[in-house]
């Protein structure tokens, strides 16, 4: 059977390296964002990737970037929502509008992701849907109060979609990766150090000290465990939320 994924915020980081990996094990890609060129460069990689400019916070956007999807690489049976974004600030100073702007990208945007990609499962007999959440949908971290009650979201709302769809021929799952190494993290590291005075080394060791394993985690990691939930025998792995994380969360 022919697999064809739909993967938001799939320019850069995490969503770019999933679409090369998938690509690369035969799987028509359809990469989403709202930049041109960064997804023009991605689907530069492999004749099976595409781009679609979509806004995952706009309900009209994402049906179309669907319907774009499916007319560029044939229906859509795996959908996987990545795009997201992230910032600091303490509790007290988070400005309400920051607050909604984070849900929005983050939660608001997997679940028309998901509402909208479902139509397009719900006519196919093999179906994955996958978010991209992060271990602050696990646990709290300080200074991103917003980010992980978004991402606290996106997990609750993939058990209950789960236990919905647990008679159809779908899956829903959550991958939850640690800090990974990407030009996220890398602005992170960036805004570490110009506020409290570190240097690069002594930032990155205060972002992945609570790792185990002591390391970033490396977007190859996350796009091989995408692959596993696509895969035949991950069809018993729904509802869970999969942390890529170096033992941070048991």
């Amino acid at each position: 059977m022919e697999k064809h994924a739909l993967i938001t915020g799939g320019g850069t980081g995490v969503g770019a390296e999933i679409a090369r990996h998938l690509a690369g094990v035969g799987i028509n890609v359809t990469v989403v964002g709202r930049r041109r060129e960064p997804l023009d460069l991605v689907a530069s990689a492999n004749s099976r990737i595409s781009a679609v400019i979509a806004d995952i916070t706009d309900e009209v956007s994402v049906g179309q970037m669907f319907e774009k999807a499916a007319e560029a690489n044939g229906p859509i049976n795996v959908v996987i929502a990545n795009a997201g974004a992230a910032e600091s600030a303490p509790f007290g100073k988070i400005e309400r509008e920051d607050f909604q702007r984070i849900l929005d990208i983050n939660l608001t945007g997997t679940f028309l992701t998901f509402q909208k990609g479902l139509e397009c499962l719900k006519r196919q007999e093999y179906g994955r849907l996958i978010a991209i959440a992060s271990t602050a949908g696990l646990r709290g971290y300080p200074y991103v109060s917003h980010y992980a009650a978004a991402k606290h979201g996106v997990v609750g709302m993939v058990r209950s979609l789960a236990l919905e769809l647990a008679s159809k021929p779908f899956t829903v799952n959550a991958v939850c990766p640690g800090f990974t190494e990407t030009p996220m993290l890398q602005r992170s590291i960036e805004n570490i150090m110009q506020k409290t005075g570190m240097n690069e080394e002594q930032a990155r060791s205060a972002l992945y000290k609570d790792n185990p394993q002591q390391r970033f985690i490396q977007p190859g990691e996350v796009a091989a465990t995408v692959a596993w939930l696509i895969g035949d025998g991950a069809r018993s792995v729904t509802g869970q939320a999969i942390s890529v994380s170096g033992g941070e969360t048991q």
